[in-house]
Order: structure tokens, then C-alpha cells, then sequence
């Protein structure tokens, strides 16, 4: 039993709490000081320190506090529940729930226990203990609507709709007295519960429920567009054809509204002027309705196609819409279609000079009528799909000649000069595209981008930095890397990479696969935050959203890059492993001399970093909240390796690719340069089952692609001259399954 304490002391152990919850750590470990020395064997005082430790940061000494309290007092709830808090603040997520189980035997009434090990198990997805948990809570506070939407949102997680619908329905059924029709939380549920049965299959009752309970639900546009596609659904296509006008009336942009109001009029796919007679509404119908005039372009063929594009370009030129050939673009997979938007610009530009001879602005606008033509070939013949560079370069210089001010025609003539393969003219060109217009940070950022890509890693540092926060302790890294700004981390890394610095292109890399950690973690907020303000379509949508989370191209591209790296210092462990990342290659040392004066400078900028903050620091009143708050930060943020020296240092290159590869191959498996990086490290590690599994996946996606060719042959050789170490079942299984991939 936990030690009692005079009501002095009492009255002080909720003050150390009180000061915990508030983050004013100093406060709290001087209060929990007084009550040790007197009770210097009191369990949850000692707990509650090594709480206040560890949001200190200073992890090892919480830990051992934490089990010294333990083994004074095994028997106290407290102690268990701060114990499971500290593994679940250090990620060691299973031993936390193993913690919180124990502190809940002690102490089966805790809310507060129940509550943290419930949001545990969402997060680690252990949807059966959720809904164990939720099912606790619900009988211990009935009353409580949140508890009742908890429990529905855990049976539905684990697949068990049945169940989901029957304890929503069953809370409605309880209430005595109907929600006012302004209940946002009320609100949500019932469309919540309408998902539920359409999931179910059920869409005749769903329809049904949506037309009575939710008719008077507060999110109208959902109730509309769920309305449509179950009236589409269930072949009522009158009513389904009613829905979505009455959709397209509230949005005539929505290209699906479109798309199901076709499909409830029973439109041929193959009926182009019946499709377009509907589009042809809406644009008379809406003049400044985009969607309606450019949507036609996609399935119209022949003389109707050119006559719509021709009316389509010559009005978006007029306007000067920058977007014009982005918004056409993806027409140009079929080759008449792109040939005739190429000759419409022409012949545009052709009439208009003709009938203006003397003017080449359109009221003064050098970015309309001519300067958009001019624009749109200059894009058309920049694009991969009908590249002529010269064409383009000629195309642009005259847009610029017209309007030497525009941001626009400068971007395009900067990439120009990328694909031409000049990146040094390209980054300039695109920096002085920056400076007609300092305040735009999207080209701020394309300006970085384009100096990354030229390995100007400092420059594109200060570029960012125009836009960044000035009192960011560590510069305009630093603030990027708060902001996860995921895409210049990456190509600083790659940037690094190429000019032969190891350690920083690791280390850009490490950052991207934390920020991704940081958005998995993220979710703890969310799991009590979201049942509190009724946002459960929202938050169901989210927690499977995070279940794909590492499918996304960003995390894709830095880990297989980080992946490529390691294998490269696996290969070539000294040079890999230098004092900067790599050893120089120039052999006059110039190489080596410069990797040596930029980790100098970072080295440099880093200790500037720490002095601005403990200044910063020095200056706050401690006794702050919001002081106090921001010292605690500061702790937990010191990065013991900034410059990224100790990654380049491992002395286990493949087992951190690892780190990497799982996730590739978890999330992403039908894309082929993962599988290529799969099979390079297994058969770098002597796993030749795991690696022939790597070479199948790559051999289904693409049989005849170099690399699957290459290491088809390679693993052959591998194995065929291993064959005498190997166990006979596994060289029976290699050499049945290796017959069935090509090039082996």
C-alpha cells in the first residue's frame, strides 16, 4: 500500500501534479523534493519526479527513479500507471500497455488508466483490446455520449458493422428527449451511423435512413452527394439524375458531379453529343464555369474535338490563364489530340497577329492574347511528350520580349534550360524569375529547388531563409525542418549526396523518416480529440489514412535514396565512411578540402545555434509557464548530431538500409526500383530467399527491365557457387523457384 502523507503533504503531492499538468517542471521537482525529504520512500512522489525527469529530458535517470519507486511500493496504481507513461513517451509502446494493464488490476475504477491504455491500443491497432477497453468504459459511464461513439468506432475498426450500427442505434434509442437540430456531435453520428450501413451493403436502408434521420443533418453537401450515389446506386437513375444537378448547381466545377449525371441520364460512353449537349447546359448555364467547357475535351474526337478546343483556347488566351496547358496536358497521350491543340495555338497566334499587326498586347497585358499563345507552345514543346527545346526557347524569348516583367515566362525558359541539361543557367534563370517577385513564395521555393539541383546547397539555404522565421534557434533549417518541409530536406539530401557528402545526405534522410514518425505519433492527439468534438467520419477516415501513411511518393523517393546510399557505403566501406562522408576523389585534394569547409561551417552555425538559445533562455523569466515551456523544448530538441557524422560512422550500413527497405517493401511493392533495392541488400546480406522473392516481384512487374535481367543473373552465379554451404531444402526451393524468372 502506497505510504500515507500528512495533509500538508498531501495537499503538496497534488501541487507536484498540478505542476506537471501545467509544464512548470521547475516548480514540481522542487515541491516533490520537499515531500521526499521527509518521505523519502513515498512511491508515487518518487514516480511523479521521474515523470518530471524525463519531460526534461533526462530519460535513464526517470527510468531508474521509476523502477526504485516500483520496488518500494509494487502494490500502488500510480506507480504502474507513471511507469507505462515513460514507456509510452520512449515508444516502447507494448511495454506501456503491459504497465497500464497492471496499474488497472490496482485500480480498475481509474478513468484516467482505462483512458491512456485505450488511445495505446488504437495506436498499435489492436482493435480487439480497443474494444475491450471502450466496451470498460462504456459501463462504468453510461451517461456519456463519447463512450457509446468510442465503442461504435472500435467494432467498426475491427469489421464487426453488425455490432457498430446496434450500439449507436441503441444510444438513440436511450435518449428521452431529440437533440436540437444545431447538435453538431448529434449531427456527425447520424452520418456516421449512414456510412456504416451503406459499408454494410444495405443501400436501399441506408437511402432510406438518410432521406428520414439525417434530413435535417448540419453537413448538407454530404447528405446530398451521399443521397446521389445511392440513388445511382440502386438503378433509380430519375432521382439520381435530380441529385446531382441539383449538385452541380452548388458546384458546377466538380468533375464527378458531371460524370454521375451522365451515367444517371444513361449516356453511351460512345454518344459524344449527347455528353456534350449536358455540358453545353452548364456552360450556358454558368459562363464562368471552367469545368464545363474544358471536361468535353476529353472524350470528343475528330472535327467536334477541334472545333471545342479552338473555342476553348481562343477564350483561356484572351483571359491570359496561366494554367491553360496544364489544365490540357494529360490529352496528350493521344497523338491527333495533341498534334491539333499545337496547330489551334498556332493558328490563334497566326490570326492574331494578322488581325493586330502593330500591337502585340492585349489591352496593354503582354501575358494575354499573343504572350499566352506564345506561352502555351513554349510549355507544349518544353513537355516530354512533344519536347522540341530549340522550338521552345524561340517560343519563350518572344513571350518575354512581349512582357520582360512576367514571372511565368522566365519559370518556363528555367526549365528549358533543366531539361537542355544545363542546370547552372536553368538555377539562374530561375532565381532571377524570383526577384520580379520577392513576396511569391512559390517561386521562392522553385528557385531553391533549381539551385538544389545544381548542388548549390548554401544558396538554396539562404533562399529559404527569406521566408523563414528569423528568431528560429539553428537558422532557416531549423525552421524547415519544424515546418517538415519534406521536399527540400530531400533534395538538400540528394544535393549532398552528389557532391560526395555522406554524413549531411544521411542525416537529411534520418529527417524525413522522423517527420514520418512524427505524423504516425501524431495520431495520439487525435484518438481523444476528435470523440470530443464529434468528428468521427473525419477521424475514421484519418486513422485509415495513417495505416497508408508510408505509401506516399515523398517517403518513397528519401528512403530509396537512403537506401541507395548505404549500399554505396557497403560497397566502398573507407570511402564511404570518411571523416565527412566520403574521401576526396580529386586527387589534389580539392574535393575532400571543401566537404572538410563545410562541416566546419555547419560545426560553426550549430554552436551559433545553442549560444542564441541559452541567450534566449537567460533573458526569460523562469518562473514563466511559457518560459519554462519553451527551456524544457529546447532540451528535448538539442540534436547530439547535427552534421550527420555518426550515421556515416555505422559500422552495419545494410542493417540501417533496413530501417529503410521495410516500409518500401510494406507499402509500396508494386513499384519496381524498391524491389531492385530489395534484392541489392538481401544478396548483399546472403538472404537468397528474401532476395528471389525481391527479383519474382520485380520479374511481375516488369519481366524485361535491365536491372531484372542483371540481377536474375547475378543471383544464378550467387547460388550456384554457394550451393555446397547451403541446407538442402533451401537449395531445392531456389533452384525450383529461379526457373520461372527470365535472364536466370
Amino acid at each position: 500500500m502506497p505510504q500515507p502523507l500528512s495533509t500538508r503533504e498531501a495537499n503538496l503531492f497534488r501541487t507536484v501534479i498540478r505542476h506537471y499538468e501545467d509544464k512548470q517542471y521547475k516548480r514540481g521537482l522542487k515541491a516533490a523534493e520537499q515531500i521526499l525529504k521527509k518521505n523519502p520512500k513515498h512511491g508515487d512522489t518518487m514516480s511523479m519526479k521521474a515523470l518530471i525527469l524525463n519531460a526534461q529530458g533526462k530519460t535513464e535517470e526517470a527510468f531508474a527513479l521509476a523502477k526504485e519507486a516500483l520496488t518500494i511500493d509494487m502494490k500502488s496504481y500510480i506507480c504502474w500507471h507513471v511507469y507505462g507513461i515513460l514507456y509510452r513517451t520512449n515508444k516502447n509502446f507494448d511495454e506501456a500497455i503491459k504497465a497500464y494493464k497492471f496499474a488497472l488490476k490496482l485500480e480498475p475504477e481509474s478513468h484516467q488508466i482505462q483512458r491512456d491504455l485505450a488511445v495505446l491500443q488504437i495506436q498499435m491497432r489492436d482493435y480487439a483490446g480497443y474494444v475491450q477497453s471502450r466496451l470498460n468504459m462504456l459501463k462504468a459511464r453510461p451517461q456519456i455520449r463519447q463512450n457509446w461513439t468510442a465503442l461504435a468506432i472500435a467494432y467498426h475498426l475491427e469489421g464487426n458493422l453488425e455490432k457498430a450500427e446496434h450500439i449507436l442505434t441503441t444510444y438513440e434509442k436511450s435518449l428521452t428527449t431529440p437533440p436540437p437540430k444545431t447538435d453538431l456531435e448529434h449531427s456527425e453520428a447520424l452520418l456516421y451511423k449512414n456510412t456504416i450501413i451503406a459499408e454494410r451493403g444495405d443501400i436501399e436502408r441506408a437511402l432510406q435512413h438518410l432521406e428520414t434521420d439525417c434530413k435535417h443533418c448540419l453537413d448538407r453537401l454530404a447528405v446530398m452527394e451521399l443521397r446521389a450515389s445511392y440513388l445511382s446506386k440502386l438503378a433509380r437513375k430519375d432521382e439520381a439524375a435530380k441529385a446531382y444537378r441539383a449538385l452541380l448547381d452548388r458546384n458546377p466545377e466538380h468533375m464527378d458531379y458531371y460524370k454521375g449525371l451522365i451515367s444517371a441520364l444513361d449516356i453511351s460512353a460512345d454518344d459524344e453529343e449527347a455528353q456534350k449537349a449536358v455540358y453545353d447546359e452548364y456552360a450556358a448555364k454558368y459562363p464562368r464555369s471552367d469545368a464545363a467547357k474544358r471536361l468535353p475535351l476529353n472524350f470528343l474526337s475528330g472535327e467536334r474535338f477541334r472545333t471545342t478546343a479552338k473555342a476553348y483556347l481562343t477564350l483561356m488566351f484572351d483571359k491570359g490563364v496561366p494554367s491553360t496547358f496544364a489544365n490540357l496536358k494529360h490529352l496528350y497521350s493521344d497523338s491527333f489530340k495533341k498534334e491539333t491543340l499545337a496547330s489551334l495555338a498556332e493558328e490563334y497566334l497566326n490570326e492574331y497577329v494578322n488581325a493586330r499587326p502593330s500591337d502585340n498586347q492585349a489591352d496593354g497585358d503582354g501575358s494575354k492574347g499573343k504572350g499566352a499563345a506564345l506561352y502555351y507552345l513554349a510549355q507544349h514543346y518544353n513537355y516530354y511528350m512533344s519536347r522540341d527545346l530549340t522550338r521552345a526557347l524561340e517560343y519563350v524569348e518572344k513571350a518575354i520580349e512581349l512582357d520582360p516583367k512576367n514571372v511565368d515566362f522566365h519559370m518556363t525558359k528555367a526549365r528549358i534550360f533543366k531539361h537542355q541539361g544545363d542546370l547552372a543557367k536553368a538555377a539562374e534563370t530561375m532565381d532571377y524569375a524570383r526577384s520580379l517577385d520577392p513576396k511569391d513564395r512559390y517561386i521562392n521555393s522553385k528557385a531553391a529547388k533549381y539551385q538544389l539541383r545544381n548542388n548549390e546547397n548554401e544558396k538554396a539555404l539562404a533562399t529559404m531563409g527569406l521566408f523563414t522565421r528569423a528568431e528560429t534557434a539553428g537558422g532557416p533549417l531549423a525552421d524547415l525542418t519544424d515546418m517538415q518541409c519534406i521536399w527540400f530536406l530531400t533534395e538538400d539530401g540528394e544535393a549532398w549526396q552528389r557532391r560526395g557528402n555522406t554524413a549531411l545526405a544521411l542525416k537529411r534522410y534520418h529527417t524525413v523518416f522522423s517527420i514520418f514518425d512524427t505524423w504516425q505519433e501524431d495520431q495520439f492527439d487525435f484518438h481523444s480529440f476528435s470523440l470530443r468534438k464529434g468528428q468521427i467520419r473525419a477521424y475514421v477516415d484519418m486513422v485509415r489514412w495513417e495505416d497508408r501513411l508510408r505509401e506516399h511518393p515523398f517517403y518513397f523517393r528519401a528512403a530509396l535514396d537512403a537506401v541507395n546510399l548505404y549500399l554505396s557505403m557497403y560497397d566502398k566501406p573507407q570511402s564511404a565512411n570518411g571523416a565527412n562522408g566520403t574521401e576526396a576523389a580529386n586527387p589534389n585534394g580539392e574535393d575532400a578540402a571543401e566537404k572538410k569547409k563545410a562541416a566546419k561551417k555547419a560545426r560553426k552555425e550549430a554552436q551559433k545555434a545553442e549560444r542564441e538559445a541559452a541567450e534566449r533562455a537567460a533573458k526569460q523569466d523562469p518562473n514563466k509557464p511559457g518560459a519554462q515551456k519553451g527551456k524544457e523544448e529546447d532540451i528535448k530538441k538539442k540534436d547530439d548530431d547535427p552534421n550527420g557524422e555518426k550515421l556515416a560512422a555505422t559500422k552495419d550500413p545494410l542493417g540501417d538500409a533496413m530501417k529503410f527497405l521495410n516500409y518500401i517493401l510494406q507499402f509500396s511493392p508494386k513499384n519496381i526500383d524498391g524491389q531492385i533495392a530489395g534484392f541489392e541488400v538481401y544478396i548483399r546480406k546472403k538472404k537468397y530467399l528474401l532476395a528471389l522473392r525481391c527479383l519474382k516481384a520485380a520479374s511481375a512487374i516488369d519481366k524485361n527491365h535491365p536491372n531484372v535481367l542483371e540481377q536474375a543473373a547475378k543471383l544464378r552465379k550467387i547460388v550456384s557457387s554457394a550451393l555446397g554451404s547451403m541446407a538442402p531444402k533451401l537449395r531445392e526451393v531456389i533452384q525450383a523457384e529461379l526457373v520461372g524468372v527470365p535472364g536466370a
